[in-house]
């Protein structure tokens, strides 16, 4: 039987619609999963009877944190967010965790995970973290853009057996303080934080990278997809 996995969906503001990037699909397909994409609500009654339908959650890219999640005001003009997918991703986080779902989060999804639990974030990481790292590359995005370094006995170290990987990367945030109960998995080389988990979970990995753009040609991105499905 198909593992079903729900989706957060991704915002489209000037469309005023819900929108999908195919690779997060896919990528959860050719692992041996099912996605669907979660609909917008923020009715916790609703939204338990879609929990029930999944195995496991998929926090997608997307949209920036709100600063008011980690106690910050946003810095002007530099901060774009989307409030209903804040709240309605609270509520399945907070759901997810009591019924100890699996959870893999990609790209906006460390970053709100970390922010949810506790941790903190550059808001924006060419002001608040300057470095020579790219981070924020540009088209194609399923090419390596820099590496990360995994941390030995970590989950992700010991599944993918290897001590570096070279990673793509597609984000102007990142987390700066780690929530308490989170542990890192990867960093780069200008010390940000690519990879975490929480032990004493069933599965909650979080990376900052994107193996929905890369899975195809890359083998360690299918593989952190595989870790996510075969847990389940």
């Amino acid at each position: 039987m198909k593992k079903v996995i729900g989706v957060m969906p991704l915002w489209d503001d000037e469309k005023n619609s819900i929108w999908m990037l195919p690779g997060y699909m896919e990528g959860i397909k050719q692992a041996g999963g099912l996605p669907f994409i979660f609909p917008f609500s923020d009715d916790e009654d609703e939204i338990s009877i879609l929990m029930e339908m999944c195995g496991g959650i998929l926090f997608t890219g997307g949209h920036d944190i709100s600063p008011e999640i980690y106690h910050e005001k946003p810095l002007e003009g530099l901060v774009s967010c989307c409030e209903k997918r804040d709240i309605m991703e609270s509520i399945i986080l907070k759901l997810a965790l009591e019924a100890d779902k699996p959870l893999l989060g990609i790209c906006r999804g460390i970053q709100f995970i970390n922010a949810s639990l506790g941790g903190t974030l550059y808001q924006d990481l060419e002001l608040q973290h300057p470095s020579r790292v790219e981070h924020h590359q540009q088209a194609p995005y399923d090419v390596p853009a820099h590496e990360v370094t995994l941390i030995e006995d970590t989950p992700l170290q010991k599944w993918l057996h290897r001590d570096r990987l070279a990673v793509n990367s597609y984000h102007h945030q990142a987390v700066k303080e780690l929530a308490p109960g989170l542990k890192p998995m990867a960093v780069s080389p200008d010390g940000i934080t690519e990879a975490l988990y929480m032990p004493g979970r069933k599965f909650l990995w979080a990376v900052q990278w994107h193996p929905e753009f890369s899975f195809r040609n890359d083998e360690n991105s299918r593989r952190i997809f595989s870790a996510f499905i075969d847990c389940i």
